[in-house]
């Protein structure tokens, strides 16, 4: 379709953008990036997602499609015949990946919020105990979903490793910030070698911000919060 267009609203910085931008990489789709300004909402914003209010937006011919991992699974979808599948084609396979990228969002990225807004050292202590049994759950979910090979999705990128994956600039922040190892090569190898393989991944790498960046921009949003 000569005539498509394909924009993509939303942040350098957010997690869930990150999922969306991969999943357009693999597919090999070009798209027009427009970036939100932090602390405030478009117009274009607002009238593409009236009921989240919320990036990401993907505007495929000026219809939106809301919520990160939905959006993936459209881009799946309409160019399903570029580039490789991001989700498994076995039925059970595909209820696996989605289940896990579920319990990202509903329960591992609260987890890691949950670092960052304690107060507290025992509070903080309780939020790292949780994060750390969230990726030994993952751990295992890797070794079963990989079958030994590099990535959730088996030898390529997939749906779970987009979901977990576009994390991962996050999760090195709060060890930053936590002097804490959260991807620790001694109590979860797999997931360890996977967060290089996935950060180095043609489709990853020039759109994951560096911890540096990442560190700075976090820094503007507490000075932010305390205001």
């Amino acid at each position: 379709m000569a005539s498509e267009t394909v924009k993509l609203l939303g942040s350098w910085a957010s997690p869930f953008v990150i999922r969306v931008r991969v999943a357009l990489n693999i597919k090999g789709v070009s798209y027009e990036f427009l970036q939100e300004k932090f602390g405030s909402k478009s117009e274009l914003l607002l009238k593409s997602n009236p009921v989240y209010k919320k990036i990401p937006v993907l505007l495929h011919n000026d219809k939106p499609i809301c919520e990160s991992l939905i959006i993936v699974q459209y881009v799946d979808d309409v160019w399903a015949a570029s580039g490789p599948s991001v989700l498994p084609a076995d039925h059970y396979e595909r209820a696996q990946a989605r289940f896990w990228a579920t319990y990202v969002d509903d329960k591992f990225f609260p987890s890691m919020r949950g670092i960052a807004t304690a107060q507290g050292e025992e509070a903080k202590r309780e939020a790292i105990k949780q994060v750390e049994e969230a990726l030994s759950l993952l751990e295992g979910a890797f070794h079963s979903c990989s079958k030994g090979k590099k990535f959730f999705g088996g030898a390529k990128v997939g749906f779970l490793d987009i979901a977990l994956g576009s994390i991962i600039g996050w999760v090195r922040v709060t060890e930053e910030f936590n002097s804490v190892k959260l991807l620790d090569q001694a109590k979860v190898p797999g997931l360890a070698k996977w967060a290089q393989d996935f950060c180095s991944d043609d489709a990853v790498k020039e759109i994951m911000p560096s911890t540096e960046k990442l560190s700075e921009f976090a820094k503007v949003i507490f000075a932010n919060m305390k205001k």
